[in-house]
């Protein structure tokens, strides 16, 4: 009987397996080598300190109220302004610490029997006013509405260079770092290594007093009492993660 040899011819797909898993073997020993790499942590730290603002940034202003014609609302307007800004003027604020917030005309109108009815226009202006001295808010303040304001946005207290406080509490948020890291080193029985990484958060922001005030026209007295408007303090805080090798 004659025997026969067969010649098997490999499938298109052998090859594809074979780099498959040789492809797999090759992210496996990826996946090793990274399992190597040496350990971190992270520990987060925060840094506080507390100061008394010495800004404050006034922001009132005047309503006209309906006026028969837009140009008798204007003029009402001017006349009303001008004597606010001289008002603050004479409490010893500069011109540059003065500026338009907003202005606005337009027209006023009531509803009857569901028509519309023109009841003329209306105008108003607000003003944004740095008080340099603190001491001189309530002074301004009544100064302002004695001379015709009668609309107040808000009050709010700032540091005009935080920057200082901002490395003072940087600093602080360091080390507090630095030691937690170190107690969690000890509780793990590990040594730290390396500084490998460093981020921070966090910054100063000036936090508003009132906000939505109306003033009555008659508020002050014609430069009587000034208003008390108390500062108190502001915390200006900063925190920051570092990441350490450890062995």
């Amino acid at each position: 009987m004659e025997e026969k040899t067969l010649f098997l011819k490999p499938p298109l797909w052998l090859p594809i397996i074979v780099a498959l898993i040789l492809g797999s073997a090759f992210i496996v020993g990826q996946n090793i080598e990274v399992r190597g790499a040496p350990a971190m942590i992270s520990v987060s730290g925060e840094g506080k300190v507390t100061a008394n603002p010495d800004i404050a940034a006034l922001s009132f202003g005047v309503q006209t109220g309906r006026q028969e014609t837009a140009q008798i609302a204007m003029e009402q307007l001017s006349k009303s302004m001008n004597a606010v800004i001289e008002a603050v003027k004479a409490q010893g604020i500069e011109q540059k610490d003065i500026k338009t917030e907003s202005l606005s005309l337009y027209p006023a109108f009531d509803w009857t029997d569901g028509e519309q009815i023109p009841r003329g226009f209306e105008a108003n202006q607000s003003l944004r006013v740095k008080v340099r001295n603190l001491e001189k808010i309530g002074s301004v303040l009544s100064a302002a509405t004695a001379a015709g304001a009668n609309q107040a946005g808000g009050v709010s207290f700032t540091i005009d260079d935080p920057e200082e406080l901002l490395a003072e509490a940087r600093s602080l948020a360091i080390d507090d770092a630095k030691e937690k890291a170190a107690n969690l080193a000890g509780k793990l029985g590990v040594t730290l290594g390396k500084l490998k990484g460093f981020g921070e958060g966090g910054a100063y922001n000036p936090l508003p007093m009132y906000e939505g005030v109306m003033m009555d026209r008659g508020m002050g007295g014609g430069g009587g009492s000034a208003i008390p408007v108390p500062t108190g303090e502001q915390d200006v805080r900063m925190s920051v993660t570092l990441t350490y090798e450890v062995r």
